[in-house]
C-alpha cells in the first residue's frame, strides 16, 4: 500500500476541491484517508501550535468517504 506522495500544485488543486466540498481541510482529508485504512490504527501530526492539534482532530467530524470520493481521489494520485 502506497501512502506517500509526492503531488504536483495541479494535483494538491484538485484534492483541496475535493476536501472543501466534504467540508474539510486538505489536511483534515488527508488525514481521514490514511485511517480508512484497516492496517492503520493512528497517525502522526507534527503539531506545534494548538491550534494544528484542533485543526487536525476536525477531521473526526467526516471519516467517511463515498466511493465517489474514494474512487476521484485514487484517479488522481495515479
Amino acid at each position: 500500500m502506497r501512502l506517500s506522495f509526492e503531488l504536483t500544485e495541479a494535483q494538491q488543486g484538485q484534492l483541496n476541491a475535493i476536501a472543501q466540498q466534504r467540508g474539510q481541510t486538505l489536511a483534515q482529508m488527508a488525514l481521514a484517508w490514511v485511517l480508512r485504512h484497516e492496517t492503520m490504527t493512528s497517525v502522526l501530526i507534527g503539531a506545534s501550535k494548538i491550534s494544528q492539534i484542533e485543526d487536525a482532530v476536525g477531521m473526526l467530524n467526516k471519516v467517511e468517504f463515498s466511493g465517489e470520493e474514494l474512487q476521484e481521489i485514487e484517479n488522481i494520485l495515479k
